[in-house]
């Protein structure tokens, strides 16, 4: 019982941890994917003022994620990652690379264009890598309990392109939204446009996914199809509903803040739906939550050091947010 709770604990955390990254990070990398889409030289100058307090804090959580699956589940990395292997060594390298080109373009003068470029292109890359992972996991691995082989190109296929996209497309609505609350003025008003672009790129990429997905899994028809999975499962779309109307309806009025809240609404139930429909597995259709489990001991061992550094997190995160709140003006922030 205990070894279950504690395993069941450990599954949240990361889950939360995930959830936490794509959340945050998605804004800033979403930011960094409009930068193309922006001729003002002061208006770029604006975006990366908006991020760089937070963006490298953000990805903090990727690593608490990260660090936490190979410890406590360390069966995970040993079957995955020969299948997921490149794409995840490429959405590094660009998370890598990105990093490298805020510190060369807020210095550089003659080559700041070029580094923008580097700059929007790691953000995209690394969201459509990320993208490319989740439809990995959406569509599933062989039921035989072999995975299959990453030669065979399992984490590229027409589904998990389209989700890739989507990711992108919702990246694009946190950045844009994010911008809302962070400027004024003309740039606002790009913001305002790009936003209301996004949310329907979004609207209609999740309509695509949710329409595809039991066509490539069956198995999730079940789960979400039966009775009475049906009426228990069914707030999760309609509460994503609302979040779009909602959305929709702050963004008509010029809302600052509710647009960036309700985007994040929208990943949430969109999270917690994928959740329920993999749920209770790890590794969808091969591995278990609780078989996946690292030993009894290693689990309380690596539990008590996340119960310390969990909240820290949090706390240093709230804070971080609470300490470069408000507008951002160009010229009054330095990096």
């Amino acid at each position: 019982m205990e070894h279950t709770l504690i395993t069941f604990t450990l599954g949240a955390i990361v889950s939360f941890a995930i959830f936490m990254y794509v959340l945050l990070d998605g804004f800033d990398l979403g930011v960094g994917i409009m930068f193309p889409f922006i001729k003002n030289q002061h208006h770029r100058q604006t975006m990366v003022e908006a991020i760089v307090p937070v963006w490298d804090g953000n990805e903090t959580w990727l690593v608490l994620g990260g660090a936490t699956l190979y410890g406590a589940f360390p069966v995970v990395y040993s079957t995955i990652l020969p299948t997921l292997y490149l794409p995840i060594i490429i959405m590094l390298a660009a998370l890598v690379f990105r990093g490298i080109s805020f510190e060369f373009m807020v210095n550089a003068k003659r080559s700041r264009g070029l580094w923008e470029f580097f700059l929007s292109f790691g953000s995209l890359i690394a969201g459509f890598c990320q993208g490319l992972v989740l439809g990995t996991f959406v569509r599933g691995f062989s039921k035989n309990g072999v995975l299959i082989s990453s030669e065979h190109y399992h984490w590229f296929t027409p589904f998990s392109v389209a989700t890739g996209l989507a990711v992108v497309c919702g990246y694009v609505l946190l950045g844009s939204t994010w911008m809302v609350r962070k400027t004024e003025g003309e740039l606002q008003d790009s913001m305002y446009a790009k936003a209301k672009k996004a949310m329907v790129a979004v609207f209609v990429s999740m309509l695509i996914v949710s329409l595809w997905t039991p066509y490539v899994d069956p198995d999730i028809i079940k789960r979400w199809f039966t009775i009475p999975n049906f009426y228990i499962l069914l707030p999760l779309p309609l509460l994503a509903l609302a979040a779009f109307i909602v959305l929709y309806r702050s963004l008509q009025r010029r809302a600052e803040h509710v647009p960036f809240y309700a985007s994040m609404c929208i990943f949430l139930f969109a999270y917690i739906g994928f959740a329920m429909s993999v749920w209770p597995y790890i590794i969808p259709h091969v591995t278990t939550i609780w078989e996946a489990a690292a030993p009894f001991k290693a689990q309380v061992f690596i539990l008590c050091g996340l119960l310390v550094l969990v909240p820290v997190l949090c706390v240093y995160t709230a804070y971080s947010y609470y300490v470069f709140r408000g507008k951002v003006k160009p010229g009054e922030a330095h990096y």
